[in-house]
């Protein structure tokens, strides 16, 4: 083969190369979906993901199963979705774990950063700081002198060691200068039921599952972890109003695929999940569980994992928090 036929042969097999990805996305999804939550059902991401999931199988003619790989703080679903076909058929709803994870654990066997491609921040929740009845407090300010008067007494639950539940309430501790007990669970259900029982007095989770437990005097709540107040529980005030300057964390979730997931993939998945968050329908579900839809570009997305990394590694190293 000649030089011209060669530079002719190689220019068709990039052609070719082209055309395929194309209608790989065309074609895309010619199966059932997975998304794989890193929390037991019942949870704020699980919440989430079922309603998200659910629109996605209306659009897609193709069912959207939500898989729930429970464990080490989402660690487990995040390595298996790591470690799946680059196909677009198992995605990851990561959480805002995955961005605390990196500088949590000592041994990962993944990178946050470098295997998953973002492609949609999908939704944001605050968390709110609860109490059961019983604790003799009804503000932030009356649980930190609470706290303050029992140092080293005072238990929280946690939806397990470095879950998002454990950071924020360390934030919180830090920040107000208490010296608290986290108690660890395998997720947020099994952590509510203690604090609903006064097992243990106090828990800091998503405003999806403890909320509608405040309304029902179940529990008492005091405050949103985000800098605005939600539209759900608008009576809540901030952590930053509530006697904490400068508290603020975001309960997000995004969907994000395998590294090498084709881009026309990506973006096919990004159109869809967009177009669902737009529906009016689910919009409105989601405001009626204190969760706002997330826009953005896959792109931005992967910004945002990366600053909420560098964000959560310095509230690890102040906290003195590790997990091996």
């Amino acid at each position: 083969m000649n030089k011209m036929n060669c530079l002719w042969f190689f220019l068709l097999l990039g052609c070719g190369a082209g055309g395929a990805g194309g209608v790989l996305a065309q074609g895309y999804p010619s199966k059932s979906v997975r998304i794989v939550v890193g929390f037991p059902p019942g949870g704020g991401t699980d919440i989430a993901t079922r309603a998200v999931a659910q629109k996605l199988t209306e659009n897609f003619g193709q069912q959207v199963i939500v898989e729930n790989r429970p464990g080490a703080a989402s660690n487990i679903g995040a390595e298996f979705v790591a470690r799946a076909a680059p196909d677009g058929y198992t995605l990851l709803m990561g959480s805002v774990s995955l961005s605390i994870n990196p500088s949590l654990y000592a041994k990962l066997n993944y990178d946050a950063l470098r295997d998953f491609a973002g492609v949609v921040h999908a939704v944001s929740a605050p968390f709110i700081l609860v109490t059961h009845p019983s604790v003799p407090v009804k503000n932030v300010k009356e649980f930190i002198a609470f706290a303050k008067a029992r140092p080293g007494q005072m238990n929280y639950a946690t939806a397990g060691a470095g879950s998002g539940a454990h950071l924020f309430m360390e934030l919180f501790s830090s920040m107000a200068g208490l010296q608290m007990i986290s108690v660890h669970y395998k997720g947020q259900s099994p952590a509510t039921v203690d604090v609903l029982a006064g097992q243990v007095p106090a828990q800091f989770d998503s405003i999806m599952t403890l909320y509608p437990m405040s309304k029902q005097g179940k529990l008492r709540a005091h405050a949103v972890s985000t800098l605005q107040r939600s539209p759900l529980a608008p009576e809540l005030p901030t952590m930053n109003e509530a006697g904490v300057p400068g508290y603020d964390a975001d309960a997000w979730f995004g969907l994000l695929a395998p590294a090498a997931t084709p881009k026309d993939i990506i973006a096919r998945l990004h159109a869809e999940v967009t177009k669902a968050l737009q529906a009016p329908d689910l919009r409105e579900r989601l405001r009626g569980i204190g969760a706002t839809p997330g826009s953005g570009t896959p792109e931005q997305f992967t910004a945002m994992v990366r600053s909420e990394v560098a964000k959560w590694s310095n509230v690890v190293k102040r906290a003195g928090v590790r997990v091996d």
